[in-house]
């Protein structure tokens, strides 16, 4: 496998990024020296029964095409389904194009140097149609393709493992997007699981995903844990992690390097996002760690029409990014983003430590209202330090509508060498500041004493309690 990452920016993104190459090439090298091997692993279920993928006529060499032995062990499996299932991807570089998880109370494992590597084979990727809330496909106007690893309609289901590999070998698919090769069809994504309950993603590595990498999408009580995510920072929408019109999300413990935003909350796009009216809510991001030099640490939006609300992020580090919480909204999205939450977050090398865009003016046709106003409201930053920054804050509302309740305390914000004469570019917004250097804009005012809220009720997807689980 060659390494999948070519840094050009700094020192530091090549040092992290040769260390986690080297990590997963030693990963793909470990040998089972012994017939049986016991696994032990914590998910939100244990399973009565199991596969390998290699019962199924599998071949580990990274040229055999086993999309029909992935799809054949789902199916086998299927018949366990009441009282669970899991298949096991053992060491080997096991060639694939998309399949589907047709099992609910399904688990997915990939065992220490497991590599499960896309096909670069585009009949392999059935075609499916738009998302609902999206009225076209992301890319292209048409359709989509499958993801890699698709499933819908599922109630309980993990993907997990000892820190085994899915590589998108997504260049081919960069190079035909950037050259306008997908006229009607969007790219596929890593992991996507639709319409979906008790979802848990946990103890792998992505890498190199044709475009975003998981997208849980109306779905609920989502637990993504322990991630690595890593694409070139050149890759086109390589975002990591996209909760879309989810509910009890909670990210945690993920190192995410992209070539798009780390993580990327959404709930639909324009009138298609208004008319189906799901919300993402009740989310909870934890202890992430990003490089990102051309995108944001955490997106709300843009697409954002079925609104988002109840979001807390909390202990983020971002190395080399563009920014950090981001908001992106444009008139003709309508909704709403509000009840934002985010603490103890620490920036090195950054171009805006704060940036909300009320313009994100990319449409999905000409259908959309104009007049659909999103409401940015209850927007809460503290404990903030920032260094090596161009700019503390550029923060755009709309015009006559402008974002409210904007609240930033605590923060100290070191400046580069030469930093820009204007540090605070705020335009209709509304809010306050407290214990914030440099000196915020007028529209910000200082009020000594304030803290900005940060919730202390649990929701539910805290109480989630993991199993250890085990299988020969």
């Amino acid at each position: 496998m060659e390494p999948c990452l070519s840094f050009k920016t700094s020192h530091v993104i090549r040092t992290i990024s040769a260390i986690l190459v080297l990590g997963m090439l030693s990963s793909q090298t470990a040998e089972c020296t012994a017939a049986k091997v016991s696994l032990k692993y914590r998910a939100i279920n244990c399973r009565k029964h199991s596969a390998v993928l290699t019962d199924f006529g599998a071949v580990g060499d990274g040229k055999t095409s086993n999309t029909k032995a992935f799809k054949a062990a789902i199916q086998s499996l299927s018949k366990h389904e009441s009282d669970g299932a899991q298949l096991i991807v053992p060491p080997g570089k096991w060639l694939t194009g998309s399949f589907n998880i047709t099992n609910s109370h399904f688990t997915l494992f990939l065992q220490k140097g497991a590599v499960i590597l896309a096909s670069q084979d585009e009949s392999e990727w059935p075609q499916i149609p738009p998302l609902p809330s999206y009225g076209r496909g992301r890319d292209a106007i048409g359709g989509r393709f499958s993801s890699l690893i698709f499933g819908t309609n599922l109630t309980d289901v993990v993907i997990t493992g000892h820190n085994g590999t899915i590589d998108g070998q997504g260049a081919t698919w960069w190079t035909k997007f950037r050259s306008g090769g997908f006229l009607n069809v969007t790219r596929p994504y890593l992991i996507e699981l639709m319409y979906s309950n008790q979802i848990h993603i946990s103890n792998i590595t992505l890498i190199n995903s044709p475009s975003w990498n998981v997208h849980p999408v109306y779905s609920s009580d989502i637990l993504v844990q322990q991630l690595t995510i890593l694409a070139p920072i050149d890759s086109p929408n390589t975002d990591g992690i996209n909760p879309d019109s989810c509910t009890n999300t909670r990210i945690e413990d993920c190192f995410i390097v992209s070539g798009d935003d780390c993580i990327a909350v959404k709930s639909g796009w324009d009138q298609y996002g208004i008319k189906f009216g799901m919300p993402t809510k009740q989310l909870i991001i934890r202890r992430l760690t990003c490089i990102s030099p051309d995108s944001a640490t955490i997106a709300l939006g843009s697409e954002m029409s079925g609104g988002i609300e109840d979001v807390r992020a909390e202990d983020i580090t971002a190395i080399e990014t563009q920014s950090g919480i981001r908001i992106k909204t444009a008139k003709g999205r309508g909704a709403y983003v509000k009840n934002i939450y985010a603490r103890r977050m620490n920036f090195k090398t950054m171009k805006y430590v704060f940036w909300m865009s009320g313009a994100y003016s990319q449409h999905a046709d000409d259908g959309f209202d104009p007049n659909a106003i999103p409401q940015i409201q209850g927007i809460n930053y503290r404990d903030v330090v920032a260094e090596n920054v161009t700019y503390a804050a550029r923060l755009d509302g709309i015009d006559n509508d402008p974002f409210k309740g904007i609240c930033i305390s605590n923060a100290t914000i070191t400046l580069t060498a030469d930093p820009k004469e204007l540090q605070w570019n705020c335009t209709n917004i509304a809010g306050v500041t407290s214990n914030v250097t440099p000196q915020p804009c007028s529209l910000l005012p200082v009020k000594k004493g304030v803290i900005c809220p940060f919730p202390e009720d649990r929701l539910p997807i805290d109480d989630i309690q993991l199993k250890t689980c085990s299988t020969t």
